[in-house]
């Protein structure tokens, strides 16, 4: 049986980008061995808790909407774009699932900036200016270099075969891997139960979070998988030996779970 990733759609507002952004994150989860389960934003939440009692883990996508920034007690900024509510409210409903089920959960773009804020965390409204042009897009497949600690989760993943550790190679105390990037907003601080492990050099943007032990939902000492990044790996699939790896690993870690 393979193992069942639910992956929300993108945004309830667009449906063309819904159409051309989902498949990309599912293609992603197939070719790594799962299976990918739409989560249609427009069901009723009875529909979609049964669709998640099935899921082994959780794929939190990109979403051309930002954060509410009521979320975080922050005022309005002009450049911050409408907050999607009903993709936000689906979110709440996987995230309250996977951390009390313990489910894995990769969470990109959009997806860790949401897991961050719901976890207590707060975000950066728009980074402009800054020297590294983080909005570069999906046309752009190496825009800038991330530093990763070397003993967090997903420095240990890169560090497990020669693949990962030649696309990122270890240099002054951190693995050094190039990413695409299409955002315009961040992390700020990180919420309970979250890591920073990954920044951009050149700002100091926060690039990867993940779990740490000792959550508040869980007595057990030992962190399940919860990864964030902020570039796409789901675009870079065919080029990274990174993004595959953690996709892998996704799906490694739902085969564990017992529904």
């Amino acid at each position: 049986m393979l193992s069942r990733i639910a992956i929300p759609e993108p945004t309830s507002t667009d449906a063309a980008y819904n159409q051309r952004s989902w498949s990309s994150y599912a293609d992603a989860v197939s070719r790594s061995g799962g299976e990918p389960v739409k989560i249609d934003l427009r069901l009723p939440s009875v529909e979609i808790q049964a669709v998640m009692q099935t899921c082994h883990g959780v794929c939190l996508p990109g979403s051309p909407a930002d954060v509410d920034p009521d979320r975080y007690a922050a005022h309005i900024d002009p450049a911050t774009s409408a907050a999607d509510l009903v993709r936000e409210a689906v979110d709440i409903m996987l995230l309250e699932d996977a951390y009390k089920h313990r489910k894995p959960i990769l969470a990109i773009c959009f997806g860790m900036q949401f897991i961050n804020v719901w976890r207590g965390g707060s975000l950066v409204q728009d980074l402009a200016p800054l020297p590294v042009n983080h909005a570069a897009g999906r046309k752009v497949a190496v825009a800038h270099t991330i530093l990763i600690a070397e003993h967090s989760m997903l420095g240990q993943l890169l560090l497990e075969n020669a693949e990962t550790r030649a696309e990122a190679p270890f240099m002054d105390g951190y693995l050094r891997l190039p990413i695409n990037t299409s955002h315009h907003q961040a992390i700020s601080a990180p919420g309970e139960g979250l890591n920073i492990v990954a920044r951009c050099p050149e700002d100091g943007v926060v690039e990867a979070i993940e779990g740490v032990a000792g959550d508040r939902e869980s007595t057990d000492s030992a962190p399940f998988f919860v990864l964030g990044v902020q570039w796409h790996p789901e675009r870079s699939y065919d080029i990274s030996a990174t993004s595959r790896a953690m996709f892998a690993r996704l799906i490694q870690q739902a085969s564990m779970v017992t529904l």
